[in-house]
């Protein structure tokens, strides 16, 4: 080849743009617990990701329930991860798609203090309690249990983590708190052993994965990472670690019976914007 011309075809491709960098995944997770947990806990799952995808994966959160509706609601998320009554609001009211959920039953529960004096719903009339957030799926069922039982008129304070509910009513700041479940199962063994329930929910839509609408493109992808993290020895570990089982795919309707929770976080959405 001419040297002039290998010289205007080096240039040439010296000049082309370098080539853009894929688009991250954004996984965000509504904050159950701590953000530095929920890091810890979806480091699995963003490995598999990354592997199965090719493309970086973000694990991000929110700082509480409520802000979390309101960034899934403004298309921050492209895979979001939150309980029945948010993924309800999020298909309705922004178009992200259900996915799947976890195989174990998902149950809100009321604890309180081993040796403390609280034995009915009635024990926490006028009383101080603890939950996760006005928006939050288990501290709105709470709430809904203690008015029907003889405690409408309970002043609510809001953490961002079971183990700080759980401090809370040991250290005889609050009479009772509100915690999913499997947030109780993580807790310590000694701290679990100083805790008793009160009540528990029966079985709600818990966890589900919903997909940003905007994904459709690499909807399939997405999928089959997930269900072949399910297969993997870290998906498997990370079940039993966590007490969920495993994936499963979403009933019919399972998540209509959530319209009236998802409607409590539009009414908390609009308080936060005045």
């Amino acid at each position: 080849m001419n040297p002039v011309r290998l010289l205007c075809l080096l240039f040439c491709l010296l000049s082309l743009p370098a080539a853009a960098d894929p688009k991250p995944l954004r996984v965000g997770v509504a904050p159950h617990t701590s953000s530095r947990v929920i890091l810890e806990m979806y480091q699995p799952l963003r490995v598999h990701l990354e592997k199965a995808l090719g493309v970086p994966v973000q694990i991000i959160t929110a700082p509480d329930f409520t802000e979390y509706a309101r960034r899934a609601l403004d298309q921050e998320y492209d895979l979001a991860i939150t309980t029945g009554h948010q993924a309800q609001l999020l298909k309705t009211d922004a178009a992200y798609v259900p996915l799947l959920t976890y195989k174990a039953p998902f149950r809100a529960v009321i604890v309180v203090a081993r040796d403390g004096k609280v034995a009915a719903g009635r024990d926490l009339a006028g009383a101080q309690v603890v939950g996760l957030g006005p928006s939050s799926l288990v501290t709105i069922w709470g709430l809904h249990w203690m008015r029907d039982n003889g405690a409408p008129d309970v002043a609510v304070r809001y953490v961002s983590a079971a183990d700080s509910v759980a401090q809370l009513i040991l250290n005889g700041d609050v009479l009772a708190g509100t915690v999913s479940l499997a947030n109780f199962q993580v807790l310590a063994p000694d701290v679990q052993s100083q805790l008793r329930f009160l009540a528990e929910s029966p079985a709600l839509a818990g966890r589900v994965y919903l997909l940003n609408g905007a994904e459709s493109g690499r909807a399939a992808a997405i999928q089959a990472a997930l269900w072949s993290f399910a297969e993997s020895p870290a998906g498997k570990e990370y079940f039993v670690k966590y007490k969920v089982d495993g994936y499963r795919k979403l009933a019919q309707g399972e998540l209509d019976v959530m319209a009236p929770y998802a409607a409590e976080v539009r009414q908390q959405l609009k308080k936060a914007t005045k």
